[in-house]
C-alpha cells in the first residue's frame, strides 16, 4: 500500500526515526483540506513512547478539524537541525514521514496528559504549565496520530 523509498541507500532505520520523533519539536501535519486540497500545517507534536502514536494540540475548530472530520488519512513530516562534516558547507538533514490515521482524543485525562508533555518539551517551568492548563485547557482539542508507515532519510545538501 505504501511506496518503498526511491533512494533506499539514504533510508533510516526506524530506531533512528524514532529519536528524531522525539527529539524535534515541530513539523508539518498534511491533511486532505478543502475540495481535495492539501492542507499542511506546523505544528508541535508529542512522540508517546509507551503506545508508538504522535500527539498534538491546537484549537477546537477551523480547517485542520474540518479536515480530520472529512478525512482521517495524514502525514507528518519533521526534520533535524542538520550538521556539517568538518570542512564541507553541505548540510547533512535527516528527516521523517510518518503516514498514518488522525483522531479527535476526546478522553480528557489523556487530554491533559498530551498537553503537559507538550508544556515539557519546551519548558520545565511547573508554575507556567499550571496556568496554561488553567486558563487554555479548556479550548484545546488534541490530536493522535495512529502511525500505519513511517520511513525516514539522510539528505546531503550538496
Amino acid at each position: 500500500m505504501f511506496r518503498k523509498m526511491r533512494r533506499f541507500k539514504q533510508q533510516l532505520p526506524d530506531e533512528e526515526c524514532i529519536e528524531i520523533l522525539k527529539t524535534t519539536k515541530r513539523g508539518v501535519l498534511s491533511l486532505i483540506g478543502d475540495d481535495g486540497y492539501p492542507y499542511g500545517v506546523p505544528m508541535d507534536h508529542w512522540y508517546c513512547e509507551k503506545d508508538g502514536k504522535l500527539y498534538f494540540h491546537g484549537a477546537k475548530e477551523g480547517h485542520k478539524i474540518d479536515a480530520i472530520k472529512g478525512c482521517d488519512k495524514a502525514s507528518y513530516c519533521v526534520y533535524d537541525e542538520g550538521y556539517r562534516k568538518e570542512g564541507e558547507w553541505a548540510l547533512n538533514i535527516r528527516s521523517v514521514i510518518t503516514f498514518g490515521r488522525i483522531r479527535l482524543v476526546e478522553d480528557e485525562d489523556k487530554a491533559r496528559e498530551i498537553c503537559t508533555e507538550l508544556v515539557w518539551k519546551f519548558t520545565d517551568d511547573k508554575e507556567y504549565l499550571e496556568q496554561e492548563l488553567k486558563n487554555a485547557f479548556s479550548r484545546v482539542q488534541c490530536l493522535e496520530l495512529i502511525p500505519e508507515h513511517m520511513t525516514g532519510k539522510l539528505v546531503n545538501e550538496s
